[in-house]
Parts: C-alpha cells; sequence; structure tokens
C-alpha cells in the first residue's frame, strides 16, 4: 500500500526510564507497522544494549557505524544508516561501544544538542524519511536527553502494572524541563498501554487510572500481553512478519494506523 500525501518528518522518541515496559519490542513494531503502511521509517538504536537492531537481524559483525559514532565521532547520520530485511525501513545500529557516552558526552560542547544536529538533513527534507523512531536507553541519561532534544515528541510505554503511573511522573517532569531549556515544542505523542492482560484485575485498574489521569495522552491502542511479540525477536523478526495474525500484530498495525492518524492531525 502506497503513502497517503507526505506530510513532514516526525522525530519521536521512545522513552521510559524503566526497564522491561516493552520499549524496545514497540520501536521494532511500531517502526515495522508503519513501514507496512508505505511510510519510510528510520530507527535509530540509541540503547547501549543494542536489542533493537539485534531484533532486526542486524549482527554485531555488520554494525560497521552506529549511533556511538555519528553522537562521538562525527560520522554523517547517512553514512550510518543500514538497510534491514523489512523494506523501508532502515537502521542506525548501536553497540556496546554507546555506554561510555554519556562520559564522552560531558567533555563536548552542546553535548545535549548533538543528536538534533546529526538529525538535521532530517528536518531538512534532505533524506527519504517519513518517521524517525529513537530507541532510547532505560534512564533518564545524555543519551535519553540528546533524543527528547532532538524529537518532536516522546512516545511512553506504560506496562500494566503496579506502581506504573508512579514510574511515569519523573520522566514527565523530564520532558517539561525539555521544553524549558532546550526544545520548547516537544511534546507527549502519547501513552502506550503494553503487556496489558484484560482478564487481570490489576491491568484493568492501571488502564482505568491512566486514563483517568492522563485522558487524550493515552493512546486508545491498547498492546496486549501475547507470546508471539515475546517470541519473535528471538527470530529476528517483528511480530507482524513472524505471526501476522496474532493479537501483537494487529495492535501494532492500529497504534502505526492511530500514529498516523494523530500526525496528519497535528501536521494540517
Amino acid at each position: 500500500m502506497q503513502a497517503e500525501t507526505r506530510t513532514p518528518p516526525r522525530i519521536i522518541a521512545i522513552a521510559n526510564q524503566k526497564g522491561g515496559v516493552g520499549k524496545t519490542t514497540t520501536a521494532i513494531n511500531l517502526g515495522a507497522a508503519l513501514a507496512r503502511a508505505g511510510h519510510e521509517v528510520l530507527l535509530i538504536d540509541l540503547d547501549p544494549q543494542g536489542n533493537a537492531s539485534t531484533g532486526l537481524g542486524m549482527t554485531s559483525e555488520t554494525r560497521r557505524l552506529t549511533t556511538y559514532d555519528v553522537l562521538i565521532e562525527g560520522t554523517p547520520l547517512s553514512k550510518a544508516i543500514q538497510p534491514t530485511a523489512q523494506e523501508r525501513l532502515g537502521l542506525v545500529p548501536a553497540t556496546v561501544d554507546l555506554s561510555s557516552a554519556d562520559l564522552e558526552l560531558m567533555g563536548k560542547q552542546r553535548r545535549s544538542f548533538l543528536l538534533r544536529s546529526a538529525l538535521a538533513p532530517v528536518t531538512r527534507g534532505e533524506l527519504d524519511v517519513d518517521y524517525v523512531l529513537i530507541d532510547c536507553p532505560p534512564s533518564l541519561s545524555l543519551l535519553t536527553l540528546n533524543a527528547m532534544v532532538a524529537a518532536h515528541a516522546v512516545l511512553v510505554p506504560l506496562q500494566s502494572e503496579f506502581f506504573a503511573l508512579e514510574g511515569l511522573s519523573q520522566l514527565m517532569l523530564s520532558v517539561r524541563e525539555v521544553r524549558q531549556t532546550a526544545n520548547p515544542n516537544l511534546r507527549i505523542e502519547g501513552v502506550l498501554l503494553t503487556m496489558h492482560d484484560t482478564r487481570n484485575r490489576l491491568a484493568q485498574q492501571v488502564e482505568s487510572d491512566a486514563r483517568e489521569t492522563l485522558g487524550e495522552l493515552v493512546f486508545q491502542t491498547v498492546i496486549p500481553r501475547n507470546v508471539r511479540v515475546s517470541e519473535a525477536p528471538s527470530y529476528a523478526l517483528p511480530v507482524m512478519d513472524y505471526d501476522p495474525a496474532s493479537k501483537g500484530a494487529l495492535a501494532y498495525a492500529a497504534l502505526a494506523e492511530e500514529l498516523r492518524r494523530n500526525h496528519t492531525r497535528v501536521a494540517a
């Protein structure tokens, strides 16, 4: 299916300082779903664990230029983009080298703006990209700060578990600080409920509390707890390729459609 009338590229940081909430899973599967909908998508792996790179089949030997090279060495973004097995989905991979980036960034001028500068060809329309998704590390580090300064919006995966909303408050404070100091146009793209079990009363309560507290910031789409979503990375596939009919695949396709509608509305 071909993309509809092209709107300006949108840069979205996928962030939550808590690990294990489905952040990388969302980056991979949302990216694949947007690409399947006809959009040119670039996924930037900004997590030193490199799980998004691994999940898209990128072996360590093939990660010749990485986000470390882009941020620390000043390598042009276009040189670091590698194709994936998914048509229209490119990747800037990460390796464990990125784990030292916070310390190395401390000595650089405008250290919070390095990713924004690297993404300038995207914002100027010089690269054929509709969406940039940034998979952030599970911490509010300089890497995550770079992502927020570079992004138009932050998408927050939120696991349906006890204390979920309490952990969200610190991230919201960080977004507010970035707005005040470095990126006044940064907004929350949405809060995405992940690993959601509708049979679980706690999960139902978390969803109810999230929608009551955050209102329209919570995506209508909910990502269910689904074994196919968990299995897909071990085959280096997005879930829509691993099992297109699974509940997880259908949910990420629905999320991509909801995001596209929101993006079109904002662009208008």
